[in-house]
């Protein structure tokens, strides 16, 4: 009995390998959370950045010796959220949200 209560050779070592991996894997997932809010954050902001590009342009008509050219003109209308701007207190982007409904169960 004597040699069976100083045996550490497995329950111990398994019970802490559990303990660690667990923290592990929950510490994974926070910092995957993070990584997916702050990468969503990033395209967020290239897409604000990519919609203020005022494209517009024009140009007017030419006339040389023989021949002329009518002028042209193109005016960039405004997207959706061009009107909004990102929130300066918490970051987030407009017009995108990083968060999902819950799903809710029906009983019958």
């Amino acid at each position: 009995m004597k040699k069976f209560w100083s045996d550490e050779a497995g329950f111990i070592v398994s019970a802490e390998l559990v303990l660690i991996a667990t923290i592990l894997v929950l510490g994974m997932i926070v910092g995957l959370v993070s990584i997916r809010d702050q990468v969503v954050q990033e395209l967020g902001d290239i897409a604000i950045a990519i919609g203020v590009i005022n494209q517009s342009y024009s140009f007017s008509g030419i006339t040389g010796h023989t021949s002329s050219t009518e002028g042209s003109v193109l005016v960039d209308t405004v997207d959706v959220c061009d009107e909004l701007q990102a929130d300066p207190t918490s970051g987030a982007a407009v017009c995108i949200s990083v968060t999902q409904a819950a799903e809710v169960e029906t009983g019958t």
